[in-house]
């Protein structure tokens, strides 16, 4: 899903990295490369690439990471292929 984008400034996706532990969960199920693991710490490193899908916030061993799931995934997809679609992108799908 490279490429796709959330809308700007109003991911819900929050680290407290005073409480990570490092132990790489959250880059390791992020589908989208939001997290890198550096020092020992998450640092968020695209964070409007994140689609709220939650994986991380549920893998996080002690709660460093909130997030709103689920309120991004669907129109940040749905925004992206109307986007494709008026640019000439590609064609088809529902609402053809």
């Amino acid at each position: 899903m490279k490429g796709f984008r959330y809308l700007k400034n109003v991911v819900t996706l929050t680290l407290r990295q005073e409480d990570c532990v490092g132990c790489n969960k959250c880059q390791e199920v992020c589908p989208h490369q939001v997290f890198e693991i550096r020092e020992r710490k998450a640092h968020i490193v695209d964070l409007h690439a994140c689609l709220e899908c939650g994986a991380c916030a549920t893998n996080c061993p002690v709660a460093a990471i909130s997030v709103d799931a689920g309120v991004g995934c669907a129109i940040g997809l749905i925004n992206e292929w109307l986007q494709e679609r008026k640019a000439g992108g590609f064609g088809g799908g529902f609402l053809s």
